[in-house]
């Protein structure tokens, strides 16, 4: 038999029920709010996968470096001068040679043909100055004789024009054979003046007819001197003691003029051509030191010359080499290239990271002291080197902080080392 609850029971058992469902949905917002709250758990990295420095204070050496080669200050091309065909290859590549040496035989029948032909005109042109010479010769003396005879004539009648004016004061000859004789005198006087300009003019054609000629012989001498030297030159000399380093052509290749036929150097004076990134070469300036890692030693240098253009982002700079070579240096050898380009006093600078470039912000992870925590702090960069750079902003003399790639926690502020 069912019992009847007085109405008062039942409105209070809901009114608990309904105090219940409040304090539990009450309950799941606090817990909610709460949790909204906490950090995201940081990711966790072995320490020692990642490279850390510590900020200091003090001098900063700025360096700049660039990879590049060993080249030598004195390098000969020798070009052909003339068409021909590789006969022979006298001497190969890596071989000592001296300027006399021959290192190649080149063959072209028609030029030397030529030559011969140049040679035979120079013996002519020669010929025909002898024979202008002996014959305006010939006809100067004819020309000397004539002046001299009409010069004596000359001579005769002034001396019987005199001879005549003496006896005619005395009353010994007429007048009018005193003035015979004066009128004899006077003519072959004047011829006498007229044979010496021709004589003289005579001089001056003979100088120009020689020197007509001479002018001639000299074009014939040149041409076939020409074409001698290019004979000559189908023995390819290296023209310089060294080295040969390369030798482009084969045996029966037919050559142009201009085309290089050898590379001749002088190993023992060589240069560093190293590649400098085109960011990091505003600073570098003719006069500054410069040290060159051979792998076998380092040798001191000096920035000679900067290239004034930019190829695939890279500036190439000349370091004259100022030490003693080490054994092993040698031409096309790869080497190491550090620029100092300053020193900076009293600066806070640390480890160049793996994302950062100078003069820029980047984001960096600062290890918390005493705790195996860190936390990204944004850091102002300033002036950077090879393997430090200058701190402007973010940090202070002894935060460590991790310079190596960091990308992959990009999303998050912190992580924890383990």
């Amino acid at each position: 038999m069912d019992i009847a609850r007085p109405a008062s029971v039942v409105e209070e058992k809901k009114k608990r029920q309904r105090l219940l469902i409040g304090g539990a949905v009450a309950a799941v917002v606090l817990i909610t709010l709460g949790l909204s709250q906490l950090e995201p758990a940081a990711p966790s990295v072995e320490r020692a996968t990642v490279w850390t420095d510590t900020v200091k204070r003090g001098e900063m050496l700025r360096e700049v470096r660039g990879l590049g080669t060993l080249v030598p200050e004195d390098i000969r091309w020798i070009p052909a001068q003339s068409d021909g065909r590789v006969e022979k290859i006298v001497i190969h590549p890596g071989t000592p040679v001296h300027a006399s040496s021959v290192i190649l035989e080149l063959s072209n029948p028609e030029l030397e043909l030529q030559a011969q032909q140049a040679l035979s005109e120079l013996r002519a042109a020669e010929a025909r100055y002898v024979e202008l010479k002996v014959r305006l010769e010939s006809q100067r003396l004819d020309q000397e004789a004539a002046a001299a005879r009409v010069q004596a004539e000359y001579s005769q009648a002034r001396m019987r024009a005199d001879a005549d004016a003496q006896l005619a004061k005395d009353g010994l000859v007429a007048d009018i054979t005193v003035k015979l004789s004066q009128v004899t005198a006077r003519e072959l006087e004047n011829r006498n003046n007229v044979e010496q300009k021709r004589l003289a003019i005579a001089g001056e054609s003979i100088a120009a007819q020689l020197a007509v000629q001479e002018a001639a012989v000299e074009q014939a001498r040149a041409q076939a001197r020409l074409l001698r030297g290019q004979v000559d030159a189908l023995r390819v000399k290296a023209g310089l003691d060294g080295i040969l380093q390369l030798v482009p052509v084969e045996v029966g290749a037919r050559v142009a003029p201009g085309t290089n036929l050898a590379r001749v150097a002088q190993p023992d004076k060589l240069k560093a051509v190293v590649r400098i990134p085109e960011t990091q070469a505003k600073d570098v300036q003719i006069g500054q030191k410069a040290a060159v890692d051979t792998r076998n030693g380092v040798i001191e240098a000096k920035v000679a010359r900067i290239d004034p253009s930019v190829q695939n982002g890279t500036v190439t700079v000349d370091l004259a080499l100022v030490g003693e070579l080490p054994k092993g240096a040698r031409p096309d050898l790869t080497v190491d290239g550090t620029i100092e380009l300053e020193r900076l006093t009293n600066v806070l600078f640390v480890g160049r990271p793996a994302q950062g470039q100078g003069e820029s912000t980047v984001g960096l992870f600062r290890l918390d002291p005493g705790t195996s925590d860190a936390r990204r702090v944004k850091v102002k960069l300033g002036r950077a080197s090879v393997n430090t750079v200058e701190v402007v902003e973010g940090l202070a003399e002894g935060d460590t902080v991790i310079l190596s790639d960091t990308s992959a926690w990009d999303s998050h502020d912190r992580i924890r080392l383990n």
